[in-house]
């Protein structure tokens, strides 16, 4: 009798284990390197009109997720300001995203520090779930065909050598200093 009752917990236990496992809610995989950026549209902080990361194709993107009360996020701006007026606008696009709630934090934030980056509204963490982004400052760097290069945990120092020569190499022989431009004036208005 002890045999059976043993015999029979263990046919549970293993019943359980594979309904579980059919039928338990998946994690998918991580955003990485070689996979598609998930596509997007969020408002601008500047003028609340869409940015479209789709629109941005055939550019280099650098993608940066980030939030007003993450310490790291604000010592890496500068960097990221410089990096962004290093290079040409019409090959390479930088898109920040704040998670932020409060538009009017952001804003704050943004006349604290004198920023004129891009930067993006994703209050509903929508974006940023879709990214699997939950750790501030985290970045993507995306190829000219919107797949994912490399994804970034944690601060850098944006501008140093090894991140430009990195992007360059993605920009290929298009390569070339910064010209004067609209930044992003062809990615607003799509959806």
């Amino acid at each position: 009798m002890k045999g059976r009752s043993a015999f029979t917990l263990i046919a549970i236990a293993v019943a359980a284990g594979v309904l579980f496992t059919l039928f338990a809610d998946r994690t998918p995989d991580p955003i990485g390197p070689g996979r598609p950026a998930p596509l997007f549209s969020l408002p601008s902080l500047t003028d609340n009109v869409p940015v479209a990361l789709e629109t941005l194709r055939g550019r280099v993107v650098l993608l940066h997720f980030w939030a007003t009360w993450c310490k790291p996020c604000e010592e890496e701006m500068p960097a990221l300001e410089r990096l962004r007026h290093s290079l040409d606008s019409q090959s390479f696009a930088l898109l920040t995203v704040s998670v932020d709630e409060d538009r009017s934090q952001v804003e704050s934030y943004r006349d604290r520090l004198g920023l004129s980056l891009p930067i993006l509204l994703d209050s509903s963490h929508e974006v940023s779930r879709a990214y699997q982004t939950y750790r501030y400052p985290e970045s993507f760097l995306l190829d000219r065909e919107g797949k994912v290069v490399a994804r970034f945990v944690g601060p850098r120092e944006w501008d140093a050598q090894i991140y430009v020569d990195r992007i360059r190499e993605l920009l290929g022989s298009e390569a070339r200093p910064k010209t004067d431009g609209p930044a992003l004036s062809d990615a607003r208005g799509a959806r």
